[in-house]
């Protein structure tokens, strides 16, 4: 227990930071930061789960709607799209009005067109059904805003690092659960009817994310001294302008450096998880079920690749710096990218699952060594380039 003026804690903190925490202890569901902390990576698991739950049934359903491969692409492109967009919004939001309220209002609001997928008839319908669904990922703008809220700057590479990994491997769970479990079980309830099922399995995500929101909502803390709307009623905490805020963080100029370089991890992660079964199916001539066990794999890496990325951006600090923090991060990136090469040249499955597992964890672990440097941007709108940055995926 750590005492920090009239406030107690579980975990100890230091009062120079706002009382953030300076230790993790995972095993722990103690509010305020381990509360948290489970609820960061749990909301951006879900919200993960629903932005792809629609991915492996995209070759049934192209199929069905007879859509041509473009018109998959398109769609990937659209569930992706209105994401970029709330990104930037939303790190400026946080900023304002703390990230515990926007996540659990969007994904309630997510889980409406996930619910709504099986009432697309055409190309038109599935395009703004995967638009709106992709409001989910911005998520992780709330659940990164809110580690860097919670905990010290010392250990907030792997704090972020945790919570984002963790949440992402929902990208994995989804691909797994929706392919390879409740679309065949579906399947068998409707009598073999496969249009039935993928038009109604969704539903079942969708309902998880709707009370997920709403359990976030209340039963969670915005920082460890309480509830922004509460602190600025007292006058312990500055009304912020979202405005102001995402001014800041986009006119410093490695907000944008970080942009790009997120999108040479995040944004591959998400090209991967979009395009992962088709690619097993096309190429492997592998039904749904297998291609989805495969696909996941790369998902299930951040369990602790994105973590380890963190943790080795932690520990480069106190030994040289920023400079350990870049370093880290430009010897991932170029792992990565060397990775991607050997991967496209495989002909054969094993070599295949192989190097789609190697290449995930340099993917994640450059997404966990990103947010390592992020807080460190701009004291006075981390929310701003948190998004921005974000954005850049």
């Amino acid at each position: 227990m750590s005492t920090s003026a009239d406030k107690q804690y579980a975990l100890a903190v230091d009062p120079d930071q706002d009382d953030k925490a300076s230790e993790l202890k995972i095993c722990t569901f103690a509010r305020p930061h381990m509360r948290a902390f489970h609820f960061s990576w749990f909301g951006f698991f879900i919200a993960f789960f629903i932005w792809f739950a629609i991915a492996p049934l995209l070759p049934v359903i192209k199929d069905d709607l007879d859509l041509l491969p473009a018109d998959i692409w398109t769609t990937n492109i659209c569930a992706v799209l209105f994401d970029i967009m709330m990104r930037f919004v939303f790190g400026a939001v946080c900023d304002k009005f703390g990230a515990r309220i926007p996540m659990g209002c969007v994904l309630m609001f997510a889980s409406i067109p996930t619910a709504c997928i099986g009432l697309v008839n055409n190309l038109t319908g599935l395009i703004f059904v995967r638009l709106f669904i992709g409001v989910a990922g911005s998520t992780f703008v709330m659940c990164q805003c809110w580690s860097t809220r919670m905990f010290t700057k010392e250990i907030v590479g792997i704090a972020n690092g945790l919570v984002g990994g963790w949440g992402n491997v929902g990208g994995g769970a989804t691909q797994i659960v929706m392919g390879s479990l409740l679309y065949p079980l579906f399947v068998n309830l409707w009598g073999g009817d496969t249009s039935k099922a993928w038009r109604t399995v969704t539903i079942v995500p969708a309902v998880v994310a709707f009370i997920t929101g709403m359990v976030i909502i209340k039963f969670a803390q915005d920082c460890p001294k309480g509830n922004y709307k509460d602190l600025k009623k007292s006058g312990e905490m500055a009304e912020i302008s979202a405005a102001a805020s995402f001014r800041t963080g986009a006119l410093d100029l490695n907000t944008w450096i970080l942009f790009f370089h997120y999108a040479c991890c995040f944004g591959v992660e998400l090209t991967v998880n979009n395009a992962a079964v088709s690619f097993f199916v096309k190429y492997f001539e592998l039904d749904i079920a297998k291609a989805s066990a495969i696909a996941s794999i790369f998902g299930f890496m951040n369990l602790f690749a994105r973590g380890v990325g963190g943790y080795l951006s932690d520990k480069a600090m106190p030994k040289m710096g920023m400079r350990g923090r870049i370093l880290v991060q430009a010897l991932l990136l170029l792992a990565e990218g060397g990775c991607i090469f050997i991967f496209a040249a495989q002909k054969k499955l094993v070599p295949s699952i192989v190097m789609l597992t190697v290449f995930s964890i340099f993917v994640q672990a450059a997404e966990g060594s990103t947010y390592g440097i992020v807080p460190y941007v701009n004291r006075q709108a981390p929310g701003a380039v948190a998004g921005i940055v974000g954005a850049g995926g």
